[in-house]
């Protein structure tokens, strides 16, 4: 069989730039910008990609051609979020409130030795925070 390696998660955003700088803040993602060149389909437009907990995430704009669907309402079937691991969920979610996150859920205990929150983000981006004792 051949070998399958993760190298990214896409998400496409009506305004890449705040999507980026809700990772950038709330998580310290390093984020790389550079323009689409000419030739492509966002030409002229802003590519971002993200750095975050050594993993890849590519922020799209708008698809010219095609119309995008809002965003679904949270929970739902396909990709629902991103996982971070932290060393203290409520430390972190206690510093990210005072950074203006939306904690949609949590710190909870879901089960002997994992404590957990949700934050929101720009089109319902949910980011779930995973302690592991």
């Amino acid at each position: 069989m051949r070998a399958y390696r993760y190298d990214h998660v896409h998400l496409r955003s009506p305004d890449p730039e705040a999507t980026a700088r809700f990772f950038e803040t709330l998580f310290g993602a390093e984020v790389t910008r550079s323009p689409y060149a000419p030739g492509t389909l966002y030409h002229g437009q802003m590519r971002i990609s993200l750095r975050l907990g050594g993993q890849t995430v590519l922020i799209a704009p708008p698809h010219p051609d095609d119309p995008t669907a809002p965003a679904p309402v949270f929970p739902y079937y396909g990709l629902e979020h991103i996982g971070l691991t932290v060393d203290n969920v409520d430390d972190a979610v206690a510093e990210l409130r005072t950074k203006g996150a939306d904690i949609a859920f949590g710190p909870v205990t879901r089960s002997a030795g994992l404590r957990l929150a949700f934050v929101r983000g720009p089109q319902g981006i949910m980011v779930e925070l995973v302690q592991e004792s």
